[in-house]
């Protein structure tokens, strides 16, 4: 069977016609036989996925493409059939099916005009530039291409799980039985019940970003929390610019359940207090509250009281990191967290935290890991300004080469979109990339130090302040003339600097005091001296600097000013000598702890719009709902009546749990040691006045608790208040939570052990048996 002909040879055939030369089948066929097999197999396998057959009617330029298929069908059909109508039409194989038939002149010399101007382009960027034109949706291609360009970046991006764990590199360094002993030392001092629990929640609570502790009651799925994409027009309206590689990315958001929001609000009440007790009362009532947990996380952390301080912030990466569950995975470097939203915002202050923390406890490889998942969910504008504590950290912990990787793929960026950072173009990261080059040529056994120290010239050119803020704390001596250089001026605070020169310096002071302790070695004091002594020439001689240019450009955007901003603010006291190179309009703006210095473009804040319509979980609670949750805890009526006229009967007793009689049933299956010392503690007369006596977390005394002002109780919740109206009860039949009854036997078996056999008198011989039940049901 012939081959078809291809297109270039129907416009010749089309020629031949039009002149009344007409050429044998024979002739078409071998030269076919040279020409087919590229240019259909091309043409083919090009657009087979991107066309229809529907589609070649609108496509002008295929006109002559469609009618091919049809013409080498009937010459197969009719080669099989040898007739003499079948000699006529071999004859002439392309008079039937051929629009441009020698009876239309015209039509042919129209024809034969628009190949040749076809000829002048390519057929293949031809038929692309058509389809892209007529179809916009084909246009994913090209978006598709742009993402294989960002492949890079979302790989130096993704987090390694198992480096997340600081326990383990705690065991490099100090081995696994110290980390054990000090583990089983704090693990006795909770009791053995508690060990037992934590047990049974180890083996079914997961994380990725921390271990869960024995002491932690268990969570739910959730708690309140949950995650959803942003929408098409959500994202429009964060990235306006569609080229911006941010427009690409896939953008998440936390959103908050109806009891989280109502815990919000309250939790917003005892902030403005001021009274860390309100805090604690809040953490009774839900104690997942990731702003609650932040909060408390603080007061420890200025008590330096740090162990308790970490483990609140670690709770709080639990909530969260339970919200993410689904498609969102905050390990892959391809997901973002919109900062905008209040709702994200805890989740970068205690990664940030924790951040700080493991450095503090020399965790470095652990904190790497946490500072790249942190600048995973926004690159962009890196609104906690990881970046800054990478600088240090990829030199402590031997990442060099992740930063001179990232490094790269941003230098070699060449569009400039506005509220996007380029890590290249800042001064710490300018000086660790020539630590970087230094070590690994070090490593790699060269005795020059050649591209390292062509890296730290630029970035003395660049960002000349930082020399003699380094100099200084690292004791190397420069000569005169390099210090009475303008360039090497110290400034301590940004009077008579631009924005974006006070943010430089501010930054200088920065790498300066947070890297020293890398260039004190003497090969790096010794290199770093030589260098910046020779550098004087070349500094007079250069009348601009790209790099500083681009940074200044940068830093002209007010968004990236306050991510610097936010970053001093969140750092220790350590750092506080930055503070006067923040304006004092931003120092003056009203900020929480929770929330330090919201986005300008912040889309919500916990302000009376974001919280209206939350519940008061600690107003007049309805005695039904209460009721309908007694029930299902505790099934047996006459054993219910008995707890409820004991609660009832210790008024103290309720002023110390806000949820009523069911929190207190709670806890008499979760915590029966806490609430054993709770009413020890009551019987001794440590819990008159309600809440003032119970104290911070752990027992320890408020510092300057007698200077709080007075200030008016938070309403409580209790079990003998008022109830509310039918309508209420209601609209919480739907917000029972769901609780599994607990054993009577159990229930017997606390009363017994609180009330000295109340409650189990009828089945004294069942004692022992009862005791064995305990313990296997886990609950003592």
């Amino acid at each position: 069977m012939p081959p078809r002909i291809n297109k270039r040879q129907q416009r010749e055939q089309e020629e031949l016609l039009a002149l009344g030369k007409q050429p044998t089948v024979a002739d078409t066929n071998s030269e076919e036989e040279e020409t087919i097999p590229i240019a259909s197999s091309a043409s083919i396998l090009g657009f087979a996925a991107l066309s229809t057959a529907d589609d070649d009617h609108d496509l002008p330029e295929s006109d002559d493409q469609t009618s091919q298929p049809i013409k080498a069908k009937k010459a197969k059909k009719k080669k099989k059939k040898p007739t003499a109508t079948d000699a006529s039409e071999h004859a002439k194989p392309a008079e039937t099916p051929n629009p441009h038939s020698p009876s239309q002149p015209k039509s042919a010399k129209k024809g034969k005009a628009k190949d040749k101007k076809k000829d002048d382009q390519d057929d293949l960027d031809a038929a692309l530039a058509e389809l892209s034109h007529k179809y916009p949706e084909l246009q994913r291609v090209a978006a598709s291409s742009s993402a294989a360009r960002h492949a890079s970046l979302a790989s130096l991006l993704s987090v390694s799980v198992p480096n997340l764990d600081a326990e383990a590199e705690m065991r490099k360094f100090f081995g696994a039985k110290a980390v054990i002993a000090a583990k089983s030392t704090e693990s006795s001092s909770t009791g053995g019940s508690k060990k037992r629990r934590g047990a049974a929640a180890n083996q079914t609570q997961r994380s990725q970003l921390t271990r869960p502790h024995p002491s932690w009651s268990m969570i739910k799925q959730r708690e309140g929390l949950s995650s959803r994409s942003l929408t098409d027009d959500e994202i429009k309206q964060k990235v306006a610019d569609r080229n911006s590689p941010a427009a690409a990315d896939k953008w998440w958001t936390v959103e908050y359940g109806k009891r989280y929001k109502g815990v919000t609000k309250t939790f917003m009440q005892a902030v403005m207090t001021g009274d860390p007790e309100a805090l604690w009362r809040v953490l009774q009532k839900l104690p997942w509250h990731a702003d609650t947990l932040l909060q408390l996380s603080e007061v420890y952390r200025h008590r330096e009281e740090y162990s308790q301080a970490v483990e609140y912030v670690d709770r709080a990466l639990f909530a969260y990191e339970r919200a993410f569950l689904g498609a969102f995975s905050f390990t892959n470097g391809l997901n973002r967290l919109d900062f905008n939203r209040v709702e994200n915002r805890p989740f970068f202050l205690a990664l940030h935290r924790q951040v700080t923390d493991l450095q503090r406890r020399g965790c470095i490889r652990t904190a790497f890991e946490f500072g790249r998942l942190l600048y995973s969910l926004e690159p962009w504008t890196d609104p906690h300004g990881v970046l800054f504590h990478l600088d240090f950290i990829c030199i402590k912990a031997g990442m060099g080469q992740w930063l001179l990787d990232v490094y790269a793929e941003f230098s070699g960026a060449k569009a400039v979109f506005e509220d996007h950072l380029n890590p290249s173009a800042l001064p710490g990261w300018a000086y660790a990339r020539a630590l970087a080059l230094f070590a690994r040529e070090k490593a790699g056994g060269q005795q020059s130090v050649g591209n390292s120290t062509d890296a730290l010239k630029q970035a003395i050119l660049a960002f000349p302040e930082v020399v003699p803020l380094l100099a200084d704390k690292c004791d190397i001596s420069l000569s005169p003339e390099l210090r009475g250089h303008k360039a090497f001026r110290i400034q301590t605070d940004a009077i008579g600097l631009s924005a974006a020169q006070g943010v430089l310096h501010m930054l200088s002071h920065l790498y300066a005091q947070r890297s020293a302790p890398l260039w004190k070695s003497a090969a790096h004091a010794k290199w770093f001296q030589s260098t910046a002594n020779g550098i004087l020439l070349s500094l007079n001689a250069q009348r601009s600097n790209s790099t500083r240019e681009r940074f200044l450009q940068m830093y002209a955007s007010t968004t990236l000013r306050y991510s610097v901003y936010r970053h001093v603010l969140v750092l220790e006291q350590s750092f506080r000598h930055l503070t006067p190179f923040i304006p004092r309009t931003v120092l003056l703006a009203k900020q929480l702890a929770c929330d330090p210095l919201p986005p300008l473009k912040a889309l919500s804040e916990y302000n009376d719009d974001f919280l209206a319509g939350a519940e008061e979980i600690f107003s007049v609670p309805p005695r039904r709902r209460d009721a309908r949750a007694l029930e299902r805890l505790i099934p047996d009526a006459g054993v219910r009546a008995q707890i409820e006229a004991m609660f009832d009967a210790n008024p103290a007793l309720a002023a110390q749990l806000p949820g009523g009689v069911v929190q207190f049933v709670q806890m008499m299956a979760e915590m029966p040691d806490a609430l054993n010392d709770m009413m020890l503690d009551l019987a001794m007369g440590a819990g008159d006045g309600g809440g003032g006596g119970g104290g911070m977390p752990g027992g320890m005394p408020l510092e300057g608790e007698d200077d709080l002002p007075d200030l008016d109780p938070m309403p409580l919740r209790g079990a003998a208040e008022a109830p509310a109206s039918s309508g209420e009860d209601e609209d919480d039949e739907d917000e029972d939570e769901d609780v599994s009854p607990m054993p009577i036997r159990v229930v017997r078996n606390l009363l017994n052990r609180f009330w000295g056999g109340g409650g189990a008198a009828a089945e004294d011989n069942d004692s022992d048996s009862d005791a064995e039940d305990r313990d296997h049901d886990g609950v003592d």
